[in-house]
């Protein structure tokens, strides 16, 4: 088959969507003919290359603050070529909704989609957007979501029919993690993996650590425009001292920080799936998570306990406690394999099922 993706961002980001579409074209490309169309804002990345087997073609864009990646270059260019799929992903931008002008014989999409902005401004924009944001969708044979929550929010806000929403979650290389190991090390940690923005609430991390034991640090990897706000609170709370930051680390780097965080935690107001949880759980690191979206199918009450939002801080502080208080079996995180944690290749199989269906 001749495979269309269209990726709201460069393609080769860290996280996010493009790290799903990026898993996705590559195991595809070893069996079909596959393309992806990306954006390049900054002009950073290549405008063509090949990566893995995957044809990928940038194009200019506007994109204010990272998001909306407007594009007139990518849809005249789809205009120009026939695929057999075309597979759009990441609803809260254009890209995904000009897909719908490509040249293909069949049109899937992935919306990724929590139902709100990120600010008021783009909250806003996400509630004009709603009725365009329909038209695109009643134009895919197959509406892809990675999470139950997300597939009841597409149902719910665009009065989609459930029989035309599959669930495929999100993927773990679980390949990366043999030989990953625990290692020894002096006190406790809690871990926080994500984009630095007020929504994802690694805020609410620094203002507990006063209320966990003094052994207790705080390890936070990522960048965004929240770093010098968390600095400053961890001073002004006295706990500067116990928090690192970390950024651009190595994958090596970042599966061993899975494994050895006594604690993960993500108190996002907004997630559709979260990657990070799932390394974590992969990796054998209980996890903390805020009873929200998403967030709240990983609450099991063992391996990842939720709290509720919003953050209540002696709630959060019992939480980690009671995790910190043991280390889990490793045999208690198998129940989330090939359910709600899947192997990339799987996914990448579960997918190609709606290119045939």
């Amino acid at each position: 088959m001749k495979i269309l993706q269209v990726v709201v961002d460069s393609y080769v980001e860290v996280g996010g969507i493009s790290a799903h579409v990026r898993n996705i074209a590559e195991r595809l490309a070893k069996r079909h003919d596959v393309t992806v169309f990306a954006t390049n804002d900054k002009g950073l990345e290549p405008w063509r290359e090949t990566i893995n087997g995957v044809k990928v073609e940038r194009f200019r864009c506007f994109a204010p603050n990272n998001a909306y990646f407007f594009t007139v270059d990518m849809p005249l260019r789809m205009r120009k070529e026939r695929f057999d799929i075309v597979h759009a992903h990441g609803y809260h931008a254009f890209p995904f909704h000009l897909a719908t002008l490509a040249k293909g014989d069949r049109f899937i999409a992935t919306t990724h989609f929590h139902g709100a902005g990120h600010s008021s401004f783009r909250d806003t924009i996400v509630r004009l957007l709603k009725p365009f944001g329909k038209r695109t969708l009643s134009k895919a044979d197959m509406i892809v979501a990675v999470s139950d929550f997300e597939k009841s929010l597409i149902c719910h806000d665009f009065g989609v029919s459930k029989d035309r929403v599959t669930v495929i979650p999100n993927g773990v290389d679980f390949s990366e993690f043999e030989g990953v190991k625990r290692r020894d090390h002096e006190g406790r940690t809690i871990l926080y993996v994500g984009y630095l923005i007020q929504y994802k609430g690694s805020q609410h991390l620094v203002d507990v650590l006063p209320r966990l034991p003094k052994d207790v640090r705080l390890k936070i990897v990522g960048r965004g425009p929240m770093k010098p706000f968390l600095e400053k609170r961890a001073l002004e709370l006295g706990v500067s001292g116990r928090v690192d930051f970390y950024s651009n680390l190595s994958r090596k780097d970042l599966l061993q920080m899975y494994a050895d965080a006594d604690v993960f935690a993500l108190l996002s107001r907004y997630e559709a799936y979260s990657i990070a949880v799932a390394e974590a759980l992969a990796a054998g690191t209980p996890c903390v998570v805020a009873r929200t979206s998403a967030l709240a199918e990983w609450d099991d009450g063992t391996t990842c306990l939720g709290v509720n939002f919003p953050i209540n801080l002696g709630e959060l502080a019992e939480r980690i406690k009671l995790l910190l208080e043991g280390r889990l079996e490793k045999r208690l995180f198998s129940k989330w394999y090939d359910k709600k944690i899947m192997d990339w290749n799987r996914v990448a199989q579960e997918i190609e099922k709606t290119y045939v269906d």
